[in-house]
């Protein structure tokens, strides 16, 4: 491809900057350089059906007719009675009976290449910026929790009732307890983004920091397997944080 042909899809997305009150502090710009420069529809399947799969317990079981309780008697004579013959009570034909090639239990799990999980989630971005479904905030600090301050920050940037990813440079106690108790809102590092968690968010708010973070290209993506939001609070984390209530 010649630099020509590579600079026409270099793209430059605008960014709407909000503090928590809602008020606009300006428009900030990233290079799709740091991103991906498509929307990679194939490689965005594997990797949510990847997350998808992996999130399954697989436990469903069946029995099978020899692991059906009941007797092994023969339930009439073979011939003589007008009845069909049967063998069993268990058989899979009769109510009650065994199942034929039920589900087992079983591992859905399984694994993409770290390359194809990395290029997803900047593909996945790359899909959120392009959609303009990404605000900046400033001054989203949350020492100790508050859920209900963190609704009216939410609704203050016209976020109320969607399902929002909240992304920062590092875990926050506070502000993940803030959050957790809301359905629809998950915080995380953006060290910790996977495509599933990008893509089912309806707008990723992104702290100043992160955002810069994300923009310099010096930010490593780890692509992981998602974690729910309460395994990114450790319990003395926890416990720190309930006794800044109490007090």
């Amino acid at each position: 491809m010649s630099a020509k042909a590579a600079e026409a899809k270099t793209q430059t997305f605008k960014v709407a900057s909000k503090g928590v009150a809602g008020e606009d502090k300006g428009e900030l710009s990233i290079s799709s350089d740091r991103l991906d420069t498509q929307v990679r529809y194939r490689l965005l399947k594997q990797a949510v059906v990847m997350y998808q799969a992996n999130k399954r317990q697989g436990t469903h079981s069946t029995k099978t007719r020899s692991q059906v309780a009941g007797s092994g008697k023969k339930p009439w004579k073979q011939k003589g009675t007008g009845h069909a013959r049967a063998g069993s009570r268990k058989s899979p034909i009769w109510r009650g009976g065994g199942v034929v090639f039920g589900p087992q239990p079983r591992d859905y799990s399984f694994s993409i290449n770290k390359k194809q999980r990395r290029l997803a989630l900047r593909s996945a971005l790359f899909s959120k910026f392009n959609s303009e479904e990404v605000q900046v905030i400033e001054g989203l600090d949350f020492e100790t929790p508050a859920t209900g301050k963190l609704v009216a920050v939410l609704a203050a940037c016209g976020l109320e009732g969607k399902r929002v990813l909240i992304g920062t440079v590092s875990r926050k106690s506070g502000l993940c307890l803030s959050a957790r108790n809301l359905k629809k809102i998950e915080v995380s590092a953006v060290s910790d983004f996977n495509t599933l968690d990008v893509l089912q968010a309806d707008c990723l708010l992104l702290e100043r920091d992160a955002f810069d973070l994300i923009e310099s290209g010096e930010f490593q993506i780890t692509a992981e397997q998602p974690e729910a939001v309460d395994s990114e609070v450790t319990e003395p984390e926890a416990a720190a944080a309930e006794e800044a209530v109490a007090e």
